[in-house]
């Protein structure tokens, strides 16, 4: 499975549809929980051969190992004896440790977002794939919902004309994690909402303006509900050990100027008095695109530039997609293809955008991005 480094854009949109012999890819999960279950379920659907889980948590490696019959360890280095590619879906602050353990061995890493839960940890990722022979992939999913495809497709052709700006909103009205678990600690997350979040909508939004480099951050992170026992926690998580296992931001507000003068307005919550939206609204000189990941409806709004003036307002409902099964047939397929679809640069892009809105929070001024 190893082999010369061939960099493709593989990773940039909805994986194309073909037969591959994905069983010849050994993988294994590592971080057991529901998001490594959701994985491995999936991972099943196309046609890869799981071999093994790697979990601290021996609830979880039994759990695991009852449900898809593979042993299971409490540490990386047995099932990496075994694996050509592994998903690492631990707690952010283990990103590093599993991912750069699976690198120095030429195991290729489809590693969830975000990079990591800080900057420096996110750079050590970084260095350990450009000394490897093996890529590393982090999960930004979104990329590969349909939508965004169409959307980023209708940018190419120009029928956009020159992308501006970007207002990028992941929004939840009550999606507190559990409080007590890693998701409310800073020292394990790396933050909250905007960790959580807005490493998507970040995402999302510079890659619909072709990825330019950010320049400069005012931001704003507030807790306004996470430690409040008084509040309505309608779609927690987990247990819930009251505010004071809560130490990190619930919403974030944001706006990114980028060295091309492009622009991004960002609004990320877990909990707001407003309905949840997961809405972007992409800027044009010729027409702005407007669109909803949850409920997969694209608006094209433009003047009529023949005949009567007008305003045109054009609505289509895209293709559902499962963009996780997206993400993981794009990750595999390149592995059978020899060619690296790594996007680690662009991770540790929306990895310091984050840390500069935090920065911007506590000084009270812009910041610019190192």
């Amino acid at each position: 499975m190893k082999g010369v480094r061939r960099r493709s854009n593989a990773c940039a949109g909805p994986a194309a549809i073909m037969t591959r012999d994905r069983s010849t890819v050994r993988t294994g999960i590592v971080g057991l929980g529901n998001i490594g279950q959701y994985h491995a379920q999936r991972l099943l659907d196309i046609g890869v051969t799981l071999v093994g889980g790697v979990d601290i948590d021996p609830r979880a490696r039994e759990r695991f190992e009852s449900r898809y019959d593979v042993p299971t360890y409490d540490r990386g280095e047995p099932l990496y004896e075994d694996a050509d590619a592994v998903v690492v879906t631990t707690p952010n602050e283990y990103h590093e440790p599993y991912a750069v353990e699976a690198l120095e061995r030429d195991i290729h890493v489809l590693l969830e977002k975000p990079l990591a839960h800080t900057v420096d940890s996110a750079d050590r990722i970084v260095a350990a794939e450009a000394a490897s022979d093996a890529f590393c992939m982090v999960g930004f999913n979104n990329r590969f919902s349909n939508t965004a495809g169409v959307v980023r497709d209708r940018i190419e052709r120009g029928e956009l004309g020159v992308v501006r700006h970007v207002e990028a909103n992941y929004v939840r009205r009550r999606g507190v994690p559990g409080r007590g678990t890693w998701f409310t600690h800073q020292e394990r997350a790396g933050g909250g909402a905007l960790i959580d979040l807005g490493v998507h909508a970040i995402d999302l939004a510079l890659y619909l303006l072709g990825f330019p480099t950010p320049s400069v951050v005012l931001g704003m992170a507030r807790s306004d509900f996470g430690r409040r026992d008084d509040y309505v926690f309608l779609e927690m998580w987990g247990e819930d050990a009251g505010g004071d296992a809560f130490d990190v931001d619930d919403s974030a507000s944001a706006f990114v100027r980028t060295d091309g003068d492009q622009t991004i307005s960002l609004e990320v919550a877990w909990a707001t008095n407003r309905p949840a939206t997961h809405e972007f609204v992409v800027h044009g000189t010729k027409a702005a695109a407007r669109f909803d990941l949850i409920d997969h409806e694209l608006t094209i709004h433009r003047a009529r530039t023949n005949g009567p003036a007008a305003l045109e307002d054009t609505s289509v409902r895209t293709r559902d997609v499962d963009t996780h099964r997206e993400e993981q047939q794009a990750f595999f397929d390149a592995i059978l293809d020899d060619v690296d679809v790594s996007n680690v640069d662009q991770a540790l892009t929306v990895q310091r955008v984050i840390q500069a809105i935090y920065r911007s929070s506590e000084r009270g001024d812009a910041v610019s991005i190192e």
